[in-house]
């Protein structure tokens, strides 16, 4: 039987370290690639894994996003299962607060997950770069019968006080999460990387409606899934680690790495849109079998216009955004937005 799947994608982070990016736009809605938008990489993910019935969890600044997602990715199929609806805070906690973290954006909308009834909830993030085969990590959920699966990566240990770490014993099962700090365990074995979540979980219902349930009780709790309600419940839940190095996409050589990047500081961002522009970019946005789908914006191609000196326009190991117009100038290394006019004389390196 076909496990029915809903998706909860939480894009409602403020993005304070993104700033300016997001003055006026939630940081899921923040460009990336001269075409994209970061959330558009996780809805990618879920439609080219055939999950179709989606709730995009939306809160600071949000009318950006709204508007992508009208743009683009509000679908509705002749069955009831297949949608992307944004949900605005819907004020459904006792105080009528705004979302107090992500567990709290779940139990303010149990009542979307009960109106669906289905036998899982992929809850998944909206502020990260990656690619991934989500119906393999819903096959391992079924085969551990977890209660709760978590996607982990390895990352450099000096990176430990910006992610919560897993500690995990051979099998999977995760027996430790350690909140952003310094001194977190290494993986057994390696002793410069730990295992990060990636803030991307595969909750049984019924686990998830019991967690977010009991959580509202604790005064003390910060509504937070990897700081509060998963080290609580390991004790009386079955909580599994997916190696997302494990992850196969269609199209992609078997022995390429699956990509993923945390684009949370201007930096992390600056290095992501690099990653995309070199002759064999570790992003590979022209699969086909696995494409990144985006709003159907009514650009133009980019131009290269003037064959004069002086005039010529170039553009080395770039990516150049529709609508563009290099009117000369020189372009290297570099990632060019939708509508931007390059003119003579103008350098752009990096």
């Amino acid at each position: 039987m076909r496990l029915k799947v809903l998706a909860i994608v939480l894009a409602g982070g403020e993005g304070t370290r993104l700033y300016p990016l997001t003055k006026e736009r939630a940081k899921p809605a923040v460009p990336f690639g001269g075409k994209y938008r970061i959330v558009d990489f996780v809805l990618s993910n879920l439609v080219n894994s055939g999950i179709y019935s989606i709730y995009v969890v939306v809160q600071f600044r949000s009318q950006s996003l709204l508007q992508h997602l009208s743009d683009g990715w509000q679908f509705g199929g002749i069955l009831r299962s297949e949608f992307i609806v944004p949900v605005p805070a819907q004020m459904r906690s006792a105080g009528k607060s705004w979302y107090r973290g992500t567990a709290d954006a779940i139990h303010q909308n149990t009542n979307l997950i009960e109106q669906s009834a289905p036998d899982i909830v992929a809850v998944f993030g909206a502020d990260h770069i990656y690619r991934m085969n989500i119906r393999e990590m819903i096959e391992f959920h079924e085969q551990k019968r977890a209660h709760v699966t978590v996607a982990a990566i390895p990352v450099d240990k000096k990176y430990a006080k910006e992610f919560g770490v897993l500690e995990i014993t051979p099998t999977g099962r995760i027996t430790g999460f350690i909140e952003k700090r310094e001194d977190a365990p290494t993986i057994p074995g390696d002793p410069n990387r730990v295992l990060a979540s990636m803030g991307n979980y595969i909750f049984s219902t019924d686990m998830l409606l019991k967690m977010v349930e009991e959580d509202q009780l604790d005064e003390n709790s910060s509504h937070d899934f990897g700081k509060d309600i998963l080290p609580k419940a390991m004790g009386t839940a079955e909580i599994f680690a997916y190696d997302f190095l494990t992850n196969k996409i269609p199209g992609e050589p078997p022995d390429k790495l699956p990509y993923w990047r945390d684009v949370g500081t201007l930096d992390a961002y600056y290095e992501a849109s690099m990653d995309i522009r070199s002759i064999d970019p570790e992003l590979n946005l022209f699969n086909r079998e696995w494409p990144v789908r985006t709003a159907n914006y009514s650009d133009p191609p980019a131009k290269f216009a003037f064959n004069e000196k002086d005039r010529r326009g170039q553009a080395i190991d770039s990516v150049i955004g529709g609508g563009g117009i290099v009117s000369g100038g020189v372009i290297k290394d570099s990632v060019i937005g939708r509508n931007i006019r390059v003119h003579a004389g103008a350098e752009i390196d990096g």
